[in-house]
């Protein structure tokens, strides 16, 4: 059972609480994880940014015996580096390398992690990437990525999830270095940490590297339960207006269905029958794209996913407490933008309502469980869920969901969408550049037919004239108009 789930998947350190997961073998590279709980959630409340800037500062500069450019060029022959992700709950450091020369990037990584330099020109250099990727990368370059982010923003509004992880261009003004400074000596602890190791090291490799952390703090301060977001107490929207040809959307609302609950097998079955990430199996990519031709394609989740225009499979390491059903309208054309935004709550609302089919059921839950597997093919993978489901407090995660899905009924997923899904109570997010009569279509209630350039079969006809007056339950005081460059800037 998978190396005895990684040599019993946790061992505690001492009474410090380090982590450690270990999972040895007899590959030629050696993978690290190095996880800490030190996200944006434990960002000083007038300083979001925090977390992250620190993250970067550790990943992207030099350390005490090197400057960064020393740093790069000693990584450059091993083919090597470390990578940085920065979430609400968690902080990841990752890497692998070659074991013949794991000594040597090794000391490079356990000095950017237990050593850095913290050099004002690092600082500076680090802070203006992170302000440059939310005016140029996000803002300017990435309708799709800021529709999903504003969502995220809006629905954790009043919690320690609301504040964007990266900051805002602002905040991350006034963050100094002393700031970094402080953050990393109260939050980088040993009850914080996860180490994960995999590949060809020795025992007494692993031995040594749990000791260089336990050159952390043991303990970090008290950290108060995560506050549920408050209910959205009527459907509301948020349109960034933006110089744009195409009109992003993104639907979502807080659950409380993450993987701590038996109920998350049947919550990823109803997701990947929805909406399975770049998939052409799901019900809104057939009923989009497949057969009414309105955009790329259109998905649901059940767990935040960011930067899925870039990768297939979501990352590991991005576990919370309180998680995101949302739906993802790749962009339309203006036009046909309020009828596809009418065309996925309808998809969704016919699912609440008449439940899964039993074929679609049966076809949903064959293909998660060859599915799973994939999520897990690498090295570096299989140690984030392991470190994931130790969050959640679960056993490894494709034995969890392999075993749910062997025992699960149509009847108990139909249960579960009443559970958790709705078709109200949700925040609405597009970015367009005629925000002001998006806005008078989205609330004037008036329907929103669709012309098509070639035929369609008279069911699909019929079907459209639901659509188009599907209600959408907005008033002018529920959608809010923000100027693309006003979005987290302050």
């Amino acid at each position: 059972m998978k190396l005895l789930w990684a040599w019993l998947l946790v061992s505690s350190v001492a009474a410090a609480q380090m982590r450690v997961v270990a999972m040895p073998g007899k590959s030629p590279l050696v993978t690290f994880r190095i996880m800490f709980t030190a996200g944006s959630a434990t960002d000083p409340p007038d300083k979001p940014g925090t977390a992250y800037l620190t993250a970067r500062m550790l990943a992207h500069s030099g350390t005490k015996q090197l400057t960064y450019q020393q740093l790069l060029d000693a990584l450059f022959p091993m083919a090597a580096g470390v990578d940085v992700q920065a979430d609400k709950e968690m902080v990841t450091f990752s890497g692998s390398t070659h074991v013949d020369n794991l000594e040597q990037y090794y000391q490079l990584l356990r000095a950017m992690l237990l050593d850095p330099g913290w050099r004002e020109e690092d600082f500076e250099r680090v802070k203006q990437d992170a302000i440059n990727f939310l005016r140029v990368n996000l803002r300017s370059n990435n309708d799709e990525e800021l529709a999903k982010e504003v969502l995220e923003e809006n629905i954790y509004k009043g919690t320690s999830y609301g504040p964007y992880s990266v900051g805002t261009v602002s905040s991350l003004e006034s963050i100094t270095l002393d700031d970094l400074k402080q953050f990393y000596k109260a939050q980088y602890s040993q009850t914080n940490l996860t180490l994960g190791i995999a590949g060809g090291y020795t025992p007494s490799f692993l031995e040594r590297v749990k000791h260089d952390f336990r050159s952390l703090p043991e303990g970090s301060g008290f950290r108060p339960r995560e506050k549920p977001p408050a209910l959205i107490q009527h459907n509301r929207a948020i349109i960034v207006q933006k110089d744009t040809r195409s009109v992003a959307i993104s639907i979502g609302f807080p659950t409380l269905g993450t993987r701590m609950t038996r109920d998350y097998p049947a919550l990823l079955l109803v997701s990947s029958y929805l909406g399975q990430h770049r998939s052409s199996n799901g019900v809104l990519y057939k009923r989009m794209r497949e057969i009414r031709g309105l955009n790329y394609g259109d998905y649901a989740y059940i767990e935040y996913f960011p930067r899925g225009m870039f990768q297939f499979e979501p990352s590991p390491n991005l576990a919370r407490h309180i998680q995101t059903f949302q739906i993802w309208i790749r962009p339309v054309e203006p036009p046909t933008a309020t009828f596809a935004l009418r065309l996925a709550l309808y998809e969704l609302d016919k699912l609440y309502n008449e439940g899964i089919p039993e074929e679609g059921f049966e076809q949903t839950r064959d293909f998660l469980n060859k599915y799973v597997n994939l999520l897990t093919r690498t090295r570096s993978a299989e140690l984030g869920y392991a470190i994931d489901s130790i969050y959640y407090g679960i056993p490894d995660y494709n034995d969890f969901v392999k075993t749910r899905l062997a025992t699960l009924t149509r009847e108990e997923v139909n249960r579960v969408i009443h559970r958790y899904l709705r078709t109200d109570k949700l925040v609405i997010v597009a970015v367009a550049k005629q925000a002001d009569e998006l806005k008078r279509q989205l609330t004037s209630g008036e329907p929103s037919p669709i012309t098509y350039n070639s035929p369609k079969p008279p069911e699909i006809l019929a079907e459209d004239k639901i659509v188009e007056k599907f209600p959408l339950h907005l008033r002018p005081e529920d959608v809010t108009v923000a100027p693309v460059d006003q979005v987290f800037e302050k």
